[in-house]
């Protein structure tokens, strides 16, 4: 090998090619810059599909627009009259008889409702059948003869009027009976939500795919809140309350009265059934017993069951114990709701049983098993909606049990309001601020008809 020989007083400089004179590539780039990242761009759906909205749609809740704050039905009361009695004081087959003070309060005392002389009424108790003679209505009391002659006193209870007997000769009567027909109100809610980014986070790409291979994160987020204010909307009618404003009671400001949701209607008119936390449902000695309050209400024979899982395995485990064969016998008109036909009634998620003259197809309910929303409580085990119309006693026309209402008007409607603003960025020049606002917007309110048809789970 050749050397080279410097000629000075300073040091020369080494021209040696030796390797341990050099640094390593990995010395001067970071061996993190160097290797491409591996990033798997598909955004996993830990959760799954955590849209819980539908059940409206399900049960066939139709939409109509409303223009005013508030929305009133009407519904047919009970034609025939059941009322309550005190004890009564008897002079051999004759018995006076106070009226309760509840079917006494805010009644014309000149009428005297609900009986009138001459009414035959029956002891729901003992079954005595008595014959109204005389009124004081005064004294809040009538006198009726027992028509066995018994003169043993009357515990108090429940009168039903069978009919009426009068003489030759006589007169019609004085008074007559009003079919009830009960008035309901209902006020609309007003559901909001907005969503902002700002104009760098606008145009930041990053590794994960978002959907339709767009790689902006906002985009995510956009529809992530979109889906939160639809979910909000449906809870808001499901489980809206109306405020107790009666005496200031409630006073919750700038002229909000709440909402009557399903559940509240279904509490207060409806049927409710309560038991165990984890199956109230679960025997059919229960479902008989159900059925039984439905004839009651002349309720139609076929229901949609929405359960949250422990209610349908309870019920699954109560098909399977050996009453399958009887209930689950696949009868052609067993899926009415599905055009008779059982293959839609699965593919909709439905098993369809029977019981005593009623269908019911029962299907998981998402919202009641998530444990962020109503899967968080064990208050609300599920419902059962009735798969009829019902019509209006006073123009004869049928509607759905459920429609949900929203604010509308030439042209202009509050059902689903969405619009953008932005200080230019994406293109949106309303303001000065530099990011965009995507905001949401909804005025709705939930009519349920004919209540006493429907049942509410609870534990």
């Amino acid at each position: 090998m050749a050397t080279t020989e410097f000629k000075g007083t300073n040091t020369p400089p080494n021209f040696r090619l030796d390797p341990n004179k050099y640094e390593s590539l990995g010395d001067i780039v970071a061996a993190a810059s160097v290797a491409k990242p591996d990033v798997r761009d598909m955004l996993v759906k830990t959760y799954g599909d955590q849209g819980i909205t539908g059940f409206l749609n399900l049960t066939g809740a139709v939409k109509n627009a409303g223009t005013s704050d508030e929305i009133n039905w009407f519904e047919e009361g009970r034609r025939h009259t059941k009322f309550a009695h005190g004890a009564s004081t008897a002079t051999g087959a004759s018995h006076v008889i106070a009226l309760s003070a509840t079917e006494n309060t805010d009644l014309d005392p000149a009428i005297l409702r609900p009986v009138q002389e001459n009414d035959v009424i029956m002891d729901v108790a003992t079954g005595r059948r008595l014959i109204v003679t005389d009124r004081d209505t005064a004294a809040g009391t009538f006198t009726a003869t027992d028509l066995g002659g018994n003169s043993t006193n009357l515990s108090a209870g429940d009168f039903v009027i069978i009919g009426n007997m009068y003489a030759q000769g006589t007169d019609q009567p004085k008074w007559h009976t009003e079919t009830e027909v009960q008035k309901y109100t209902n006020s609309y809610a007003i559901v909001k939500d907005v969503f902002k980014v700002n104009g760098s986070q606008a145009t930041n790409i990053g590794y994960v795919n978002v959907g339709n291979g767009d790689y902006r994160w906002y985009i995510h987020g956009e529809n992530e809140t979109r889906q939160r204010f639809l979910d909000k909307r449906e809870m808001t009618l499901l489980f809206g309350q109306k405020a107790d404003t009666s005496g200031s009671v409630v006073d919750l400001g700038g002229g909000i009265v709440g909402t009557e949701g399903y559940f509240s209607a279904l509490e207060k008119r409806g049927l409710v059934v309560s038991g165990a936390a984890t199956s109230p449902l679960d025997s059919i000695a229960e479902f008989d017993n159900i059925i039984i309050e439905l004839d009651k209400q002349g309720a139609p024979a076929e229901y949609a069951m929405y359960l949250n899982r422990k209610q349908s395995l309870a019920i699954d485990d109560m098909l399977a114990s050996g009453i399958a064969t009887s209930v689950t016998a696949g009868l052609p008109g067993q899926f009415g709701a599905f055009n008779n036909n059982a293959d839609m009634a699965v593919q909709l998620g439905f098993k369809s049983f029977t019981r005593g003259g009623y269908t019911f197809h029962k299907h998981d309910w998402k919202l009641l098993n998530d444990p962020t929303l109503l899967g968080a409580s064990s208050v609300y085990q599920g419902a059962m909606v009735p798969l009829s119309q019902v019509v209006d006693p006073r123009s004869g026309s049928r509607a759905p049990s459920l429609e949900m209402n929203y604010k509308a008007a030439n042209g202009y409607s509050r059902e689903m309001e969405h619009w953008i603003t932005g200080g230019g960025v994406l293109g949106y020049n309303q303001n000065g601020v530099d990011a965009v606002e995507f905001n949401y917007r909804s005025e709705v309110a939930l009519v349920v008809r004919a209540a006493n048809q429907h049942v509410a789970i609870k534990g």
